[in-house]
């Protein structure tokens, strides 16, 4: 497909903002027309907004847009600048028959940034908004973008040998179904490809040379104690195919497959990682076989976050800020290094 990001699921768009002042930002997923949602959270200190509405037994079937943002718990202020945009546009659950009676639904999951430049910088609702106004069905950016711009890696034996992550994008088509995942990576643990890690943490502070985390950590290397919830994975899963809520949850849950294939490890207690899963049924009944299948849309799921994890790192350049040094895999001169 010519459009290999989450943008490929039809009614689907994606939005940016980067914070020009220090490394964070936040992304907006929409779905104007509205799409069922779901969430599964799997970190021990999630930071999250809206998450319960989506359990399959309560009322609100329809999301409009998630947002995704750095700036720790500070950052799900964001969300109110999505929902101001969408009521704008008369986006959004009605909630009375006066004019203008609507709540946009807007889910939300923050990441930790606050190390990378200035802690008192964190995304507000006119970011919220400013990706929004951003947003639409192109590919989608990818690197040290939105809620990516402050991510970093491989940080088990410290934030001063972790490496520099970002958000990435991935979507995969069957039948005439696509799958697609917008990933913000900012985890603990490595980042890894066949067994081996192409981005996480370093030998040492001064060195670009990785150290496998997994295999340190298990040999009896000291782990430093982590801050509870100074990591977090966050994401969006999309399909156009027509899912029900519970259907949503499970999606989600797939989607974590495909973050513990990419990165680890993964889900730990310094970790607050959560996915999202929406679906906006814009395939239409044409395409149901065979992505209709359901364990083919959890497989798709979880290919799609891995790809989507793999070129979060490998799109992100690094930064060097208040003598701290995070490499980039997109480095291309010594500006960074």
């Amino acid at each position: 497909m010519n459009n290999d990001t989450i943008t490929a699921v039809r009614g689907i768009e994606v939005g940016h903002c980067t914070d020009a002042r220090r490394p964070t930002g936040c992304s907006v997923v929409l779905a104007r027309a509205g799409a069922t949602g779901g969430v599964d959270v799997r970190g021990a200190a999630p930071g999250t907004r809206e998450t319960d509405l989506l359990a399959p037994g309560n009322l609100v079937e329809t999301v409009h847009a998630v947002l995704l943002s750095g700036g720790s718990a500070w950052g799900l202020d964001a969300a109110s600048g999505v929902m101001r945009w969408l009521e704008g546009r008369g986006i959004g659950l009605p909630v009375g028959t006066a004019p203008g009676s609507l709540v946009p639904i807007v889910p939300a999951a923050v990441l930790f940034d606050l190390p990378v430049g200035d802690a008192r910088i964190s995304p507000d609702a006119d970011a919220g908004y400013a990706a929004c106004e951003a947003a639409s069905n192109a590919p989608v950016a990818q690197g040290c973008v939105g809620a990516g711009a402050g991510a970093s890696v491989g940080k088990l034996f410290g934030m001063e040998r972790a490496m520099k992550s970002g958000i990435g994008s991935a979507a995969v088509r069957v039948g005439g179904v696509t799958v697609g995942a917008l990933i913000a990576v900012n985890a603990l643990g490595d980042v890894r490809e066949a067994g081996r890690p192409i981005a996480g943490a370093r030998r040492s502070a001064d060195s670009r040379e990785l150290l496998d985390a997994t295999a340190a950590a298990l040999a009896g290397e000291a782990v430093l104690p982590g801050l509870s919830g100074t990591n977090t994975t966050i994401g969006v899963i999309a399909t156009d195919a027509a899912l029900p809520k519970a259907r949503c949850m499970r999606l989600a849950g797939a989607g974590h497959d495909g973050l513990a294939r990419a990165i680890a490890p993964i889900h730990t207690m310094s970790d607050g990682d959560a996915l999202f899963a929406l679906a906006t049924g814009k395939a239409g009944e044409t395409h149901k076989a065979p992505a209709a299948d359901f364990n083919v849309l959890c497989l798709m799921a979880a290919e799609a976050v891995e790809r989507a994890c793999r070129r979060a790192v490998r799109a992100a350049r690094g930064v060097r800020l208040d003598g701290l040094w995070l490499p980039g895999l997109a480095d291309t001169d010594d500006s960074n290094a």
